[in-house]
């Protein structure tokens, strides 16, 4: 009967520390729900693929954001940019063509491939990057498209230097002049800037530190990668509580705290990361940690709908914060919601992100670990 009654107590126990396990694991769901992982299928990618495709290719409307030294530059877009005249502006015509690049190389079975491919020859050709690169050289174009246009010409450079394909190659050697004259801007610019950018558009510095740098690795620049990784710590090595609660600006869409981050991940060895992001953003250790959604109230507003970027890129660089660091695991399903959030609505006639928006949707699938 003894026996009978120690068992009976050791089962009640047991019971509930289960109830208190189970409990508490409810509890966390209800804070912070669970949320579908988002997919780059082929599907998906034949959908993203029809942003870029109808796009880079379509002059006008179009925002040259250009200084005119005089009537010789009252030019066509085409005539002045012939490699990116389309998609609106400069970079977005950059980024739809990393597009096209990515899902080719990642989707051998897309639609249209063979279509696509002559496309990107056309406008990538050794004539046309040779008149891109007299416009830089111009007298007053000096800083355009620094650093945002500067950092996504560098990823499609580094997306056709990964890519085991003829055409790649071609396509490659073709931009290699503008991709050496974007380096030497940024060998020029970073050694000059006193003080990093902290906006949540274009001109962010740390974005266009961390696509820079990704080019440096892949081709290994050791110059522009050492220069890269000076800069960012001279920056952002002493920076602490950034407050990531005033985000996202009515226009945002970088997250200035996280693309510091996620470029801190980049070139701190594991443990000073640890230490760095504890003090730069300690919330993220916490398992329970959420932040809204950026929230669009009218996607036919060309600002307004930069609240979509804004969700996709704080995904890729939670996603990136994350990587191989399984304490930050929980990182993850929150960049899940805010890509659940945005990725529905950014294909559609009325869309006024379609220019520009689908190479953010596919960047961060391409962060999502599977």
């Amino acid at each position: 009967m003894k026996y009978f009654k120690l068992l009976l107590v050791l089962l009640l126990l047991v019971n509930c520390q289960n109830s208190e396990d189970t409990s508490k694991k409810n509890t966390i769901e209800e804070k912070v729900k669970i949320v579908e992982v988002p997919m780059l299928n082929l599907e998906q990618a034949n959908r993203l693929a029809t942003l870029p495709i109808h796009c880079i290719n379509t002059e006008y409307p179009n925002k040259l954001g250009q200084v005119l030294g005089g009537n010789e530059d009252l030019k066509s877009p085409q005539e002045l940019h012939p490699a990116f005249y389309g998609c609106f502006d400069w970079h977005s015509a950059v980024h739809g063509h990393w597009s096209l690049v990515k899902l080719l190389k990642e989707f051998p079975e897309l639609n249209n491939r063979e279509d696509i491919i002559q496309k990107l020859l056309a406008n990538i050709s050794k004539e046309n990057i040779t008149q891109e690169v007299l416009y830089f050289k111009g007298k007053y174009n000096t800083s355009y498209e620094r650093t945002y246009g500067w950092a996504w010409l560098l990823k499609l450079a580094e997306e056709l230097h990964i890519w085991n394909h003829a055409e790649a190659k071609t396509l490659e050697e073709n931009l290699q002049p503008l991709t050496d004259l974007i380096i030497e801007r940024y060998l020029e610019f970073l050694p000059k800037l006193n003080y990093p950018i902290r906006v949540g558009e274009h001109p962010n510095t740390a974005f266009g530190l961390s696509f820079a740098y990704d080019y440096a690795l892949v081709t290994e620049n050791a110059q522009l990668q050492t220069l890269i990784e000076t800069r960012a710590k001279e920056f952002y090595s002493d920076d602490q509580d950034c407050p990531l609660e005033w985000e996202p600006s009515g226009f945002d869409f970088l997250s200035p705290c996280l693309e510091e981050a996620a470029l801190m991940k980049r070139i701190l060895p594991k443990e000073e990361f640890l230490s760095w992001i504890n003090d730069f953003l300690p919330e993220l250790n916490n398992e329970d940690f959420d932040i809204d959604v950026g929230k669009v109230s009218d996607r036919t507003d060309g600002k307004l709908v930069h609240l979509d970027g804004v969700n996709f890129s704080r995904a890729w660089s939670l996603n990136y914060i994350a990587k191989d660091l399984p304490e930050f695991n929980h990182l993850e399903n929150l960049a899940n919601k805010h890509i659940n959030y945005s990725l529905p609505s950014i294909v559609g006639d009325s869309y006024e992100g379609g220019h520009w928006l689908g190479s953010f949707a596919i960047y961060a699938l391409n962060s999502v670990s599977n």
